[in-house]
């Protein structure tokens, strides 16, 4: 696997006078690549170029073929390492060179992933472009935590939101404080004390229980759980790292008896134990 920075190839541009290529979107999905849909593992296997994001997992990019030149145009925040606009020309630039390209993202593209963004600009330019649908982390993260996000006579609904954003976030924080769904945040670990301060100013009771959950779909999973009303401190306490999501409702009450991952692992230790007994 040839591997470099995605803004090392920017400054391609115009055709090649080959055939023009395609461009894949494809969800990567939270982490664990026992999660990578067939279609997407296929885009994997036959692409020229990666394009991937922070958020692609090392497991995940373990399974690069060596054939396939790997290109990290990933962002954390504050440390943006390519602009989404160049990211935008430089897919349109390999794909006019005639490659297939996989444009791989953590969960799925289109889920707080720019994904139709890249598509937008994709079509501009007259590119073929396909979508993969990924397991967002929402639902991925959650699972292997034992969280369901719906529980009949618990929660009804969930919400998605980004805490993605420089400053405050303008959200319409009455109707997430009264919508009785479970509310999961992304990206939102650094946006914890404003979290708590506008759900709890809008009448959500201080007891609801939170969890985040760190690392999710990893080996490195983690999961803290706890009151709203000490979010900062659980996230404090516990040196929560992105990236994490924030799960706020009553269903994360359900998680100690929903728990399964561990026990699973617990098992194939015990198996292991046994075979080399």
């Amino acid at each position: 696997m040839r591997e470099q920075a995605g803004n090392a190839l920017i400054s391609a541009s115009g055709a090649s006078g080959r055939k023009v290529g395609k461009v894949e979107l494809v969800g990567a999905g939270p982490g664990d690549p026992m999660l990578l849909t067939l279609r997407a593992m296929q885009s994997i296997e036959q692409a020229d170029v990666i394009v991937y994001d922070r958020l692609v997992s090392k497991q995940i990019r373990a399974c690069f073929p060596a054939s396939a030149q790997a290109l990290y145009v990933g962002k954390a925040k504050g440390d943006h390492s390519t602009r989404q606009e160049a990211i935008n020309d430089l897919l349109v630039a390999l794909a006019w060179q005639g490659n297939s390209v996989c444009r791989l993202k953590g969960g799925d593209a289109f889920i707080f992933g720019r994904g139709s963004e890249e598509m937008l600009a994709l079509k501009a330019a007259g590119v073929p472009v396909d979508v993969v649908p990924g397991i967002t982390a929402a639902a991925g993260c959650t699972s292997y935590a034992g969280i369901p996000l719906t529980h009949r006579g618990v929660s009804q609904g969930c919400t998605f939101v980004t805490g993605h954003a420089e400053q405050s976030l303008d959200l319409n924080w009455p109707a997430l404080a009264q919508l009785d769904h479970t509310l999961v945040f992304y990206m939102g670990v650094t946006k914890a004390v404003m979290i708590r301060d506008r759900l709890l100013a809008c009448g959500m009771t201080p007891t609801t229980p939170v969890a985040l959950v760190e690392k999710g779909c990893c080996p490195e999973q983690r999961t803290v759980t706890g009151q709203l009303q000490d979010l900062p401190a659980l996230v404090k306490r516990h040196q929560v790292v992105s990236p994490a999501l924030i799960v706020v409702g009553e269903v994360v009450a359900l998680a100690e008896q929903l728990q399964w991952v561990s026990q699973v692992a617990e098992l194939q230790q015990q198996k292991q134990l046994q075979l080399s007994a």
